[in-house]
C-alpha cells in the first residue's frame, strides 16, 4: 500500500448579494482531464506553494492561516481572474493574473501591480481532510464577500473550464438532476450556504462554530453504508448513502 501524501490547500467561497433573490457563489468547472475532482464544479481553490508561506512571514504573520488565505486569494485570481482580499486597481488585474500563469512569485507580482493584501476581508468557514486516496487534499475553506465593480469570473482555460455565479440551491438543483458533478464537500458546503440571504448571516454562522478538520467516514446507517461527518459543525446534512456520493480520486 501506498503512504498517503497530504497537500495542504485553500479555497474561497465567494458570496454576491442579489436584490431579486438569493446570493449567488463563485463556481468553478475543473477540466475533465484533472486528476482531481475533474468535470467536477468546485469553488476555487489549490494547494498552498513555499510562496505563499514566504508571503505571509514577509507581511508578519508565518503561520498556516496566512498561507492558507494568502493561496485562497492567489487561486481565485489564476483560476477565475477574480481579486478578492487585495486592494488593486481594476486595469491592473489582467497584468496580474498573466505574472502568475507566468510562473511569476505571487509577491513580486503583487509589488509590479501596486496591489496589497487583506487578508482580514477573509472568514475561517470550514476544514475539509479526506482520507479515501493516495494524495490527500487538507483544504483549508474561506468565505468572503464579493462587492460590486469585480470583473466577471473568467476560467483559466487549463485548470478551469468554465466560471460563474450561481446560488448554492440552484448548484445543487442541477447536480441533482445529472446537469452538473458535485463532489461530496462541496455539496454539503452548499447545503450549509442555500439557507442564507446575505453574506453578513453566512459570515455570523461560520463564526459561530470551530473549525475543526473533517474526515469523513464511513458508517452503517439505516441498511447500508453512509459517508458521514460531525453533526456538530454547522452542516444540515451530515450522511449521504455511500454509493450516490461522488468522491474526488
Amino acid at each position: 500500500m501506498k503512504p498517503v501524501r497530504i497537500v495542504p490547500a485553500a479555497t474561497l467561497v465567494l458570496m454576491r448579494e442579489r436584490v431579486d433573490g438569493p446570493p449567488e457563489l463563485l463556481m468553478v468547472e475543473r477540466a475533465a482531464a484533472m486528476s482531481f475532482a475533474g468535470g467536477a464544479l468546485v469553488f476555487p481553490g489549490g494547494r498552498i506553494d513555499p510562496g505563499d508561506h514566504a508571503l505571509a512571514a514577509a507581511l508578519g504573520s508565518a503561520s498556516d492561516e496566512s498561507a492558507a488565505r494568502i493561496a485562497a486569494i492567489r487561486e481565485t485570481v489564476e483560476e477565475a481572474g477574480v481579486p478578492i482580499g487585495m486592494r488593486i486597481a481594476a486595469d491592473a488585474v489582467p497584468e496580474l493574473r498573466t505574472a502568475l500563469h507566468a510562473g511569476m512569485p505571487f509577491a513580486e507580482a503583487l509589488n509590479r501591480a501596486d496591489a496589497a493584501l487583506d487578508l482580514d476581508t477573509l472568514v475561517p468557514f470550514a476544514r475539509w481532510c479526506p482520507d479515501h486516496s493516495e494524495r490527500v487534499f487538507d483544504t483549508r475553506f474561506f468565505l468572503a464577500r464579493a462587492d460590486a465593480g469585480l470583473p466577471e469570473p473568467d476560467p483559466d482555460g487549463s485548470e478551469s473550464t468554465r466560471a460563474f455565479w450561481r446560488s448554492a440551491r440552484a448548484v445543487l438543483d442541477a447536480a441533482d438532476a445529472g446537469r452538473h458533478s458535485v463532489i461530496y464537500p462541496t455539496r454539503r458546503n452548499l447545503e450549509r450556504l442555500a439557507p442564507f440571504a446575505r453574506f453578513e448571516e453566512a459570515a455570523a454562522h461560520a463564526l459561530r462554530y470551530p473549525v475543526r478538520t473533517i474526515t469523513p467516514w464511513v458508517e452503517l446507517r439505516e441498511g447500508g453504508d453512509h459517508l458521514c461527518i460531525p453533526d456538530d459543525l454547522g452542516y444540515p446534512v451530515t450522511s449521504e448513502r455511500l454509493d450516490s456520493a461522488l468522491r474526488a480520486s
